[in-house]
């Protein structure tokens, strides 16, 4: 399934945003056969199985215009790169350990003429900028991640919900959500504590059975 996936979900795309949507199937199948970033027998799902799961975060929140996000561990660039084309008006920083993975991700930017995203080869300890909210896809457990990024969360809360991470994981999430709230020193109170989402209760596809977000409010 191509970009009529996308927009069976998203209707309110721009003719802009549907076509740089478009591109990037095109921009992967191109960029993977040089540098893999994508696993080659996964390239034909490109977009459910990595553009509309990277979506699944504008499902749970619809970023205000001019938020900072961070994307940690982008690998080819998901979820920052669609999200940043869904979210013209916000600012993504896009780093990885890893350059040739944030080489690619660069690449497919610019080619779909992104000019609110910044990518950087970098670890994520060594990033000193303050976000609204940080994207992670499956990096690392949550506890681990949020003892490296608490220090990246702006105090300033914009949205309904308090500035944190959200991860797009698989499986129980319960215990993890625990412990990174523990991780960062916060005791879980009647709503204030972290969530859990399926993704399948936004998309039908059966790939997002055990697709789920887990978000860790950070910021009070």
């Amino acid at each position: 399934m191509g970009i009529e996936l996308i927009t069976k979900y998203f209707k309110e795309l721009t003719a802009s945003q549907t076509g740089q949507l478009e591109l990037l199937q095109e921009l992967y199948t191109e960029w993977n056969a040089k540098i893999n970033v994508i696993s080659r027998k996964d390239i034909d799902n490109l977009y459910e199985h990595h553009v509309l799961h990277s979506l699944s975060v504008a499902q749970f929140i619809r970023f205000q215009d001019n938020s900072r996000i961070l994307d940690v561990g982008t690998g080819g660039g998901f979820p920052g790169i669609p999200l940043a084309i869904l979210f013209p008006q916000c600012r993504f920083v896009l780093i990885d350990s890893i350059g040739k993975k944030i080489r690619v991700a660069k690449e497919i930017a610019d080619s779909v003429g992104l000019k609110n995203v910044v990518l950087l080869h970098e670890n994520a300890m060594d990033e000193k900028g303050k976000y609204d909210f940080i994207v992670s896809r499956a990096v690392m457990p949550a506890p681990d991640l949020v003892r490296m990024i608490k220090k990246n969360i702006s105090p300033q809360d914009r949205h309904a919900i308090p500035n944190g991470l959200i991860c797009l994981k698989g499986g129980e999430l319960q215990e993890e959500g625990a412990s990174a709230m523990q991780a960062i020193g916060k005791t879980l109170k009647n709503g204030t504590g972290f969530r859990i989402a399926d993704i399948s209760d936004w998309f039908e596809e059966p790939f997002f059975e055990t697709k789920r977000i887990l978000y860790i409010p950070m910021s009070k």
